[in-house]
C-alpha cells in the first residue's frame, strides 16, 4: 500500500516540473504537469518521442478532468457509465493544455482510473497529469515498477511503487468531437456498451 507521504513527495516532483512514473489500472504511467512547457518537453525527451503526439490524461474525477477539457452531454453520459474505469474520451481540450500534446483540432483523451493511487496523486496535485505508459517509445509497455526503475529509473525524477499493476487490455478510447461517436481503441470496454451509455 502507498504511503500518503510518498504520494505527497510524487506531487511534490510534479510540481516542480518533475516526472513521476505511477501505476495505473492497467499498466504504468508516466504523469508530468501538461501545462507546462518544461515538464512536457522532458516526457517526449524521456519517451524519445518528437512532439506533436498525443498524451492521453487522467484526472480524479470528471470534475477535475473538465477543468481540462470541455465535457458535453454526451461525454458526461460516458463518464458517468464507466468512471473510474478503462474509458478514456476524446473531447476538446481547455487553454491550459500544452498543445505539443494535443490530438486533432486541440483534442485530447482523459479518464478517470479505477485504481485509487492514480486518482490520489491527480487529487493531490490539483490537476490533471499525464498518463502516457511508462516506456520508451518502440519498446513494450509494462505492469512492473521494477522493469519501470530499470529502464527508465535514471531519466524520471520519482517512481510511485505501489506493487504491479492489473496490466490486461488498455482503455477503450472513443471520440466525441464530431458529431457521430468514433471507437479510436478497441479496450476494455466493449464499443456496444459505450454507444449504449450515449443513447
Amino acid at each position: 500500500m502507498v504511503s500518503a507521504d510518498a504520494i505527497q513527495r510524487a506531487v511534490d516532483v510534479l510540481r516542480q516540473g518533475g516526472v513521476v512514473a505511477f501505476p495505473t489500472d492497467t499498466l504504468y504511467g508516466l504523469a508530468v504537469d501538461p501545462r507546462s512547457a518544461d515538464a512536457v518537453g522532458r516526457l517526449f525527451g524521456i519517451k524519445g518521442r518528437q512532439a506533436g503526439h498525443a498524451v492521453p490524461l487522467i484526472a480524479a474525477s470528471v470534475e477535475q478532468a473538465s477543468q481540462a477539457a470541455a465535457f458535453d452531454d454526451r461525454a458526461r453520459r460516458v463518464a458517468a457509465a464507466f468512471w473510474p474505469g478503462p474509458v478514456s474520451i476524446v473531447v476538446p481540450a481547455g487553454e491550459l493544455i500544452r498543445g505539443e500534446i494535443l490530438g486533432a483540432g486541440r483534442s485530447v483523451a482523459v479518464r478517470v482510473p479505477a485504481h485509487s493511487v492514480a486518482r490520489a496523486l491527480c487529487q493531490g496535485f490539483g490537476f490533471c497529469v499525464t498518463a502516457t505508459s511508462a516506456n520508451i517509445s518502440g519498446k513494450p509497455p509494462t505492469a512492473s515498477p521494477k522493469t519501470v526503475a530499470n529502464t527508465l529509473g535514471a531519466l524520471v525524477d520519482y517512481v510511485l511503487d505501489d506493487g504491479d499493476s492489473p496490466g490486461g487490455q488498455p482503455s477503450t478510447i472513443v471520440d466525441l468531437c464530431g458529431a457521430e461517436p468514433r471507437l479510436v481503441r478497441a479496450g476494455a470496454i466493449a464499443w456496444e456498451r459505450v454507444l449504449r451509455s450515449i443513447q
